[in-house]
C-alpha cells in the first residue's frame, strides 16, 4: 500500500490539527539536518515530513488532498505518487515554521540566531542563629561565566572586531531550494551568528566568555530562616548573543539554636518551674533571643507542657510587619533529692491531699 501524507507524520486520517502539529514538531526535531549532518536518509525523511505537514496543516489543502484519490486519477491520499502541482502554496516557506522550533535560526535575516538568557546560579551563605534574627552583611563568592576581561565579550583579539560573515552576508542562515520549498539552515561558517572572528582573543579563544569568581556583598535581612532564598536579579550567568544575564539565588543556612526552636516567626523556649511554682503560681524571668529578660506570670495549677505566649519577642517577619511571639513551654521540675524537712512537708501534704490524678483511668 502506498504511503500517505498521514503515514508520513504517523497520525490517523481524522487527526486534529493539534495532533498533526505535535507529530510534525517531534519528527522535525528528530530528522533535522542540524542533528543529522551527513545522513542522507534522515535528510530525505525530513523533506518528506515537511511536505506532509505543509499540506495537512492547511485546511483547504488538506480538504483537496482528502477529496481527490487515486481512483480519480488525481493526486490524493491513495495515490502511488503524490504530486502537489495542483495545490497553491501561496509562497509558503517551511523555514518560517521551523524557525519557531529551532530557536529562530532556520529562517531569513530576521530569524538569525536570537539572544539567549543566561542561566540562574545558586549560592549558599551560612549564618549563626543570632545573625539570622538581627540581620547581617555577608560576602558571597560565586563562580560564574562572565564576559572576557580581555576582549569585553566580543571574542575578538583586542584592537579588532568581528566582521560580517562572507558566507551568508550577515544573515546567519543559508537557503537551499528544494523544488517548491526553500530550506534554510544555520550558516556553517558563522553558526548562525552573522559574524565571524578572524583574530580570536587569546584569553577566551574566541568565545567571549570566561569562568571567574565574583564576590558579592549581600545584606541579609533580619528574620531569615534556614532555606530562605534571596534573589539578586541579573547577577547570574552571562547571556548569549546579547541576551540578559540570569539571576543569582542565595540560600541561607542557619545554625540551630541551643535554646530556641523556630516555628515560623515564633520562637519556642522551654522554661523549668518548680512543682510549688506550678501548684501555687509564680512570676518567673524568661530570656529572649535579644539578650534581655521578660517577666512571665505562671498561673496556679499549671500542668507540665503548658505553653504561654509572650507577644512581640519572636523573630522579625520578612514582610516588615513586626515580630512573632516568644512561646514559653513550661516544664515542671521534680527534685531528685529532698532534705529531711522537704520530705516531711511533702508527706504532710500527701496526707492532706484528696486529689487522685488516676481517677479517670477507672471511670
Amino acid at each position: 500500500m502506498a504511503k500517505t501524507l498521514y503515514d508520513s507524520l504517523g497520525v490517523a486520517k481524522n487527526a486534529s490539527q493539534d495532533e498533526i502539529k505535535k507529530a510534525y514538531r517531534k519528527l522535525a526535531r528528530e530528522y533535522h539536518p542540524d542533528k543529522n549532518a551527513g545522513d542522507k536518509e534522515a535528510e530525505e525523511r525530513f523533506k518528506e515530513v515537511q511536505t506532509a505537514y505543509d499540506v495537512l496543516s492547511d485546511a483547504e489543502k488538506r480538504k483537496q488532498y482528502d477529496r481527490f484519490g487515486s481512483q480519480n486519477g488525481r493526486p490524493g491520499a491513495g495515490g502511488p505518487n503524490v504530486d502537489f502541482g495542483n495545490f497553491d502554496f501561496g509562497g509558503f516557506d517551511v523555514s518560517d515554521l521551523l524557525g519557531g522550533i529551532f530557536g529562530g535560526r532556520a529562517g531569513g535575516a530576521a530569524t538569525r540566531r536570537q539572544p539567549v538568557r543566561g542561566n540562574d546560579v545558586e549560592a549558599v551563605v551560612h549564618l549563626s542563629f543570632e545573625d539570622s534574627l538581627r540581620g547581617a552583611e555577608a560576602k558571597v563568592p560565586v563562580e560564574l561565566t562572565v564576559a572576557c576581561r580581555e576582549c569585553g565579550g566580543t571574542g575578538a583579539q583586542p584592537g579588532t572586531a568581528p566582521v560580517i560573515c562572507p558566507e551568508c552576508n550577515g544573515r546567519g542562515v543559508k537557503s537551499e531550494s528544494q523544488g517548491l520549498f526553500a530550506l534554510s539552515q544555520p550558516c556553517p561558517r558563522c553558526r548562525g551568528n552573522g559574524t565571524v572572528i578572524e583574530k580570536p582573543c587569546p584569553n577566551c579563544r574566541g568565545t567571549g566568555r570566561e569562568r571567574r569568581i565574583k564576590n558579592y556583598t549581600l545584606k541579609i535581612p533580619a528574620g531569615v530562616k534556614d532555606g530562605t532564598r534571596i534573589r539578586l536579579k541579573g547577577k547570574g550567568e552571562i547571556g548569549e548573543g546579547g541576551g540578559p544575564a540570569g539571576d543569582l539565588f542565595v540560600v541561607t543556612r542557619v545554625e540551630p539554636s541551643k535554646r530556641f526552636e523556630r516555628r515560623g516567626a515564633d520562637l519556642v523556649i522551654e522554661v523549668p518551674v518548680t512543682y510549688t511554682e506550678a501548684a501555687l503560681g509564680a512570676t518567673v524571668e524568661v530570656p529572649t533571643p535579644y539578650g534581655e529578660r521578660v517577666s512571665l506570670k505562671v498561673p496556679a495549677g499549671t500542668q507540665d507542657g503548658r505553653q504561654l505566649r509572650i507577644r512581640g519577642h519572636g523573630a522579625p517577619k520578612l514582610d516588615g510587619s513586626g515580630k512573632g511571639d516568644l512561646i514559653a513551654r513550661l516544664r515542671v521540675s521534680v527534685p531528685k533529692k529532698l532534705s529531711k524537712k522537704e520530705r516531711e512537708a511533702l508527706e504532710e501534704l500527701q496526707k492532706l491531699s484528696h486529689d487522685d490524678p488516676r481517677e479517670a483511668l477507672f471511670s
